[in-house]
């Protein structure tokens, strides 16, 4: 998996970083790894620094001067990745979420079966998410139901974070276009590319919340999510 670069966004996950770094080249010893930090407070940049001479080149780390966040942070691991001329990107969390066994389903999905993007589903096949609590299953669910409502994508999963993108699929946007920035940049991406008819396939993965760290998410991302997909929807009806 040597034309594979995992892009990892981090913002204060100093308990998490280097355990899913270790964990990633336990099972995939010639992958390639991004750390995309923003400053975090708590140093996880350095926590990365002290093991880049463990790994390599297969280790690299970009430190941003402030949180710019998750979207931004992805654009600049997709540039990255086409100027290194990697075949396959997966976008993925630092908190064990999701879990580095199923990165090779995600590649071979793309691989041996032509794909261009590969999702990890957590609702593919029923609803496979372990620790969270109701009302966080909720919204997540019915969050995914709005998207395709709207969207008009026949993907289960809409919001996943969890993907391994073709670089051919992702020359084809205009990465600075791009405009979400929270967890609607996951939506933004996936119908960008539903719209220029790449082929996408969901695979089944179960999502565990995470054991360390705090999550990201609160109302202000969630309020870009909800509206973003209603500008997304109006702007593709004037772009065709």
């Amino acid at each position: 998996m040597k034309d594979v670069l995992i892009i990892i966004p981090t913002y204060n996950e100093v308990e998490n970083i280097v355990r899913i770094i270790e964990s990633i080249f336990s099972l995939h010893k010639d992958i390639n790894i991004l750390v995309v930090d923003d400053n975090s407070p708590d140093g996880t940049s350095i926590k990365v620094k002290e093991v880049i001479s463990k790994f390599g080149s297969n280790l690299n780390l970009i430190s941003r001067d402030s949180k710019l966040g998750l979207g931004t942070a992805y654009i600049s691991g997709f540039k990255w990745a086409i100027k290194k001329k990697f075949n396959f990107v997966f976008s993925m969390d630092a908190d064990f979420s999701h879990n580095p066994s199923d990165i090779k389903k995600l590649y071979l999905s793309c691989v041996d079966k032509k794909n261009d993007i590969s999702i990890g589903s957590r609702y593919i096949q029923g609803i496979n998410v372990v620790n969270w609590p109701l009302e966080r299953i909720i919204l997540s669910y019915l969050a995914s139901w709005y998207v395709r409502i709207l969207t008009c994508m026949n993907i289960k999963d809409p919001t996943s974070g969890f993907v391994c993108y073709s670089v051919k699929s992702l020359k084809s946007l205009s990465l600075d276009t791009i405009s979400s920035n929270g967890y609607a940049f996951q939506i933004e991406m996936k119908f960008k590319l539903f719209l220029k008819k790449f082929t996408i396939e969901e695979i089944p993965i179960i999502f565990t919340d995470r054991e360390f760290g705090k999550s990201k998410l609160d109302g202000s991302i969630i309020g870009e999510a909800f509206f973003g997909v209603i500008l997304m929807k109006f702007k593709s009806v004037f772009t065709k």
